[in-house]
């Protein structure tokens, strides 16, 4: 008999059953942390930029020298010394004169803005023209602009990304305090199933799910461990546990869910640890297992690829950022139904869906299918749930999509 849990309390049991893993830092490289889960918190402990610097050609100047300046009435300014890329200007800019400066020179002391190239002229008699006023702080970003000592930058269990990258090698840091990956069994099980690389005999099928769902994990940051086909034989499915435990942080069983005399998985999970439970109420994945072996989550994983996408993606997926620490974000869309979409009553039901612009509008045109075919889940880009209590929506109905995105 199944003890069926809500989509909501699959949150919850996450949340109280499992524990963020401590002292599981390494560092890796600058070049090896896109993507991985960032450990500590990072702080500035420099300024960025360490100089006032100029972001356009032209001429370093004081504000008030330019005020009330026009191209009929320009301010002219005597030049004096240059500044060069990559050298300090090692000088005090006074009253009454200008120097030129390349985008990105450092702003001598005693200036406070840069005006264009395009806004000057040059008389050849050492004195520059400024045509057009600008007030202090133009076309210059200050010392600390972007960061200072001390200011936070990064927060730990973020999911570094190519931007984070750029701001970790602004602060010099080349060393990056990053979670350790989480190593991740998938066991499939099933007398029917063959390597994907094998042709089917009649009667067979190609596994689909081990290649599915270890794609979804490495998405995820974590390192799927492939254990193979183990056939529907209690003794052999339990001796897979029990090296797949002894070896790997969680547990994926692929096929054995459903109630059926060769299902062995809750009988092994509760002989060597916790049953939690066995069925969510929601379509696709109704017979998902949750357990525990010690302090490592084992779950089963419906057989049929559409389910087991959705179990990995909607429940995996946070319980390994629960256990590493990640903060997970989700990217949605507002869509229009192309078509009415009907609900099995009672159980939450998640529909994917391809998405089209259309005369300004974005439209969802549900993807229909059984949950064993895996052409469904091809070409997809997200998925809208329609809650346990509604037998349905209309074409024309607002919905809410859940993009496919890992953090």
């Amino acid at each position: 008999m199944l003890s069926v849990k809500t989509p909501e309390e699959v949150y919850e049991i996450i949340q109280q059953e499992f524990q963020t893993l401590t002292e599981r830092t390494e560092y890796v490289s600058l070049y090896e942390a896109c993507g991985r889960v960032l450990a500590e918190d990072i702080c500035a402990a420099e300024y960025v930029p360490a100089f006032n610097r100029s972001t356009v050609d032209g001429f370093a100047v004081h504000a008030k020298d330019t005020f009330g300046c026009s191209d009929s009435i320009p301010a002219i300014l005597e030049n004096t010394k240059e500044i060069f890329m990559g050298q300090e200007a090692d000088f005090t800019l006074e009253t009454g004169f200008c120097a030129p400066i390349p985008t990105g020179g450092q702003l001598p002391d005693g200036a406070d803005a840069v005006q264009m190239v395009e806004f000057s002229e040059d008389y050849g008699d050492g004195t520059t023209g400024i045509l057009k006023p600008v007030a202090p702080g133009n076309n210059v970003i200050l010392k600390g602009d972007d960061v200072y000592p001390g200011k936070s930058v990064l927060p730990a269990g973020r999911k570094l990304n190519a931007q984070d990258i750029g701001a970790l090698a602004a602060l010099g840091i080349i060393k990056v305090p990053v979670v350790s990956q989480l190593k991740v069994a998938i066991l499939s099980t099933g007398d029917e199933l063959v390597p994907p690389e094998n042709a089917p005999k009649p009667g067979q099928i190609r596994d689909v799910n081990s290649s599915l769902v270890a794609a979804l994990i490495a998405q995820c940051g974590a390192i799927p461990v492939n254990y193979g086909i183990t056939q529907d034989q209690e003794a052999l499915l339990d001796a897979a546990v029990k090296k797949a435990v002894s070896e790997c942080d969680v547990i994926l069983i692929s096929g054995g869910s459903s109630v059926g005399v060769k299902d062995a998985t809750c009988r092994i999970i509760e002989s060597q640890g916790q049953l939690l439970f066995h069925g969510i109420a929601m379509k696709p994945g109704k017979p998902t297992i949750f357990g525990k072996i010690g302090h490592k989550p084992i779950i089963g994983l419906p057989g049929h690829p559409v389910a087991a996408f959705f179990i990995t993606h909607l429940f995996v997926r946070p319980l390994l950022a629960k256990l590493t620490g990640q903060m997970l974000s989700e990217f949605q869309a507002t869509a229009i139904l192309s078509e009415s979409v009907e609900a099995n009553h009672g159980r939450a039901q998640y529909t994917g869906v391809f998405l089209q612009k259309k005369n300004g509008q974005l439209i969802a045109h549900p993807i229909r299918g059984k949950s064993g075919l895996i052409t469904t889940l091809a070409g997809s880009d997200g998925y809208f749930c329609i809650p346990r209590d509604c037998e349905g929506l209309p074409a024309g109905a607002c919905v809410q999509i859940t993009l496919y995105s890992v953090d």
